[in-house]
This record gives structure tokens, sequence and C-alpha cells, in this order.
């Protein structure tokens, strides 16, 4: 395993409020970050980080010269390009590598994948065209979600089938020719667990947390989550085991929906550090953005207690006006991300509180 010294530069696809986090750590630890995207200097990380490459994901003359000026190669969004990444891991070290976003940036492969490690997930399956999915209602019912196979977030890409639901119109709001129909799970909570993994194997899991989300965005990630301690094991192993056999180098989140009879069903994995572990910067011994640069230069990774119960409520949209009263509030943590317009749905900061 190769150790990346201070001084070094660790070079960051995708220029968002992850990435601006991530930098605000690394330099903490003495390290540079040069983001490549779509985006310039204007964008959440551009405005922090030491340097900004502004090209196409295609753009292989600006991805070797990128490559050239970085150490290590590391992402803040999964759907960057699989041939993007194959192509920068011929010139520099990259963690996550392209094999890890095939199965993430496709959510049949991602639970097909669970599967095959053992670990549950809602029922599920395959759907191409509006005969397939009168087909699949049929096998799963109602309720059920819709979802397209890719790039869906935050509620996007997505349709409730309810009794009444016309399928040729949930079909059609979708918008995809190839989607995933997931069966109704009677869940508890829904809960994650972010586990960082270095290039050796080690690896450190932050404690189970829970998110409840208002219209599709996650709203409020409550930590430590209020289940059993069996459940919090079993979520743990779960996390584990997809970083283990995804052969992750960098942080996987895990979210996961927990039944009113203790099972713990795999929903989704983002390779990246994630919105549920924000809540890290103020109340945990290490923040996931340090454990971040830790596990992708090689560096020891930090503990992960938690140093107070607390609650991480993100900003979304106008949500952000309300900053002044934030930063007089005793106790409250403000975050902002450094956007300019406030957006229905756009994620402008969060804050942090103690429970």
């Amino acid at each position: 395993m190769r150790t990346l010294p201070p001084g070094s530069t660790i070079g960051m696809l995708g220029a968002g409020q992850l990435g601006r986090m991530t930098a605000l750590a690394a330099a903490r630890l003495g390290y540079k970050l040069h983001a490549f995207s779509l985006e310039g200097r204007e964008s959440s990380c551009g405005q922090v980080c030491a340097e900004v490459t502004t090209a196409d994901w295609h753009d292989r003359d600006a991805l070797a010269r990128f490559a050239a000026s970085v150490d290590v190669v590391t992402l803040e969004w999964e759907n960057v390009p699989t041939g993007t990444v194959d192509f920068l891991s011929t010139l520099v070290p990259v963690h996550p590598g392209s094999a890890v976003l095939a199965v993430a940036q496709d959510r049949l492969k991602e639970k097909a994948f669970a599967n095959a490690q053992g670990l549950e997930t809602a029922p599920f399956r395959a759907v191409r065209n509006v005969a397939e999915l009168e087909a699949a209602v049929a096998e799963l019912g109602r309720p059920s979600i819709l979802k397209s196979t890719r790039l869906g977030y935050d509620g996007k890409g997505q349709a409730r089938i309810l009794p009444g639901t016309d399928l040729a119109d949930a079909w059609a709001a979708v918008g995809t020719d190839e989607a995933i129909l997931e069966g109704f799970v009677d869940f508890a909570c829904e809960v994650s667990v972010i586990t960082a993994r270095r290039e050796d194997g080690v690896m450190a899991s932050f404690p189970v947390v829970e998110n409840r989300h208002k219209s599709g965005i996650l709203d409020t990630t409550h930590v430590p989550a209020a289940v059993t301690p069996a459940v919090a094991a079993q979520a743990v192993r779960v996390a584990e085991t997809m970083t283990r056999s995804l052969n992750v180098v960098g942080l996987l989140a895990v979210e996961m929906f927990v039944t009113s009879d203790g099972r713990v069903l795999v929903n989704e994995v983002a390779p990246r550090p994630h919105n549920s572990g924000h809540w890290t910067q103020d109340f945990c011994e290490t923040d996931q953005f340090e454990q971040f640069v830790r596990a992708v230069c090689g560096l020891p990774l930090g503990p992960t207690g938690i140093v107070s119960p607390c609650v991480m409520t993100n900003l979304i949209g106008d949500d952000v006006a309300a900053w002044p009263a934030l930063l007089a509030e005793p106790g409250a943590h403000l975050h902002l991300y450094g956007k300019s317009e406030a957006r229905p749905g756009r994620k402008m900061g969060h804050v942090n509180r103690k429970a």
C-alpha cells in the first residue's frame, strides 16, 4: 500500500459540496485538492480547492494533464463515466475504480450484487416497457415503486405505483427505457452506515444513523439510530460486507431499511462521502471527509466514536435564508456550500445540533 505524505495533491472528479468539504478536510492535513469538473471556479468545490480543471468527462487531453498534476484520484459523484475512470487509471491510481462505479451506477446491478453476497434487498424486477411493468406489478403488487436504473436521486426518476395508478402514465413519468420495480417494504426506519477502507483492506465504520426524508430528499439524520444493538451490529456487517466485496478504497455509504421484525435490507450504495455523514463534522472523533482523505492517501484511519448524540438537518432551497438565525443559535453548527442561487430541492447547506 502506498502512503501519500502531506503536500501531495488529491484529484477530485466532481466539484460539488462533497468535494468542497473534502478539500477543506484535506487542507487541515496538509494536502491540496485539484478538482476536475464541467463546472469551474464558481462551483462549490472550486471556490476552496487549490486548482480546477474545467473540461468534458471525455476530453482525454484534459484528463491526461489533470492526471499528471495529482498523486491520486477519487470522486465525489458516482456517476462519473466509467470510461473516464478507466482512462485515468492507466495514468494515476484512482479510488474507487470503475468496477465499483459499474455497480453503484445501476440499481439492478446494485441489488443483484447485494443478493450475491447473501444480503437481503426489497424484491425487485427489471422493467423495460409498459408490458414488463404490468407483469412486474402483477408479481410484486401495489404499492410498489418504479425507478430509473440510472441517475435518479433525491426522489427524481421515480414513480409510486398505488392501487389507482395508471401504469402507462407511471412509465412515461419515469422517462427511461430501463427501470426497476421494487416491491413494498414495511420498514420501521431507514438507516445508513459509512465504512472507510484503505487499499490494504483495513476498515473503520461510522455508527449506524437514522435518516428521515421529506419529498424524497434527506431531511434529518439522527445519531445514533434508535435500533437494538443486534440490528446495529447487523447493519455494520452489511456495510462492511458490501465495502469488502466491492473492493472499495475510500468510503462506501450503504443505505438500508430496517423491518419491523429486525431484518436489514440493502437499499442503495454510494462510493463517496454521504449526506447522512455530515453530522461527523461536529459530533464525531473523525469527520467523514477527513476519513475519506485518510483512506485514499493510505493514512491510519481515525476513530469513529460519537462525541454526543446529535441531529443533522439539511437546508434545502429557501431554508438557507434562515442562516442569520442559525448563526445566532447557541449550539448550532452551520455549514454552507457557497451556492449563489437557492432553488427548490437544491441542497444549500446543513446544520448540526446536539440531540
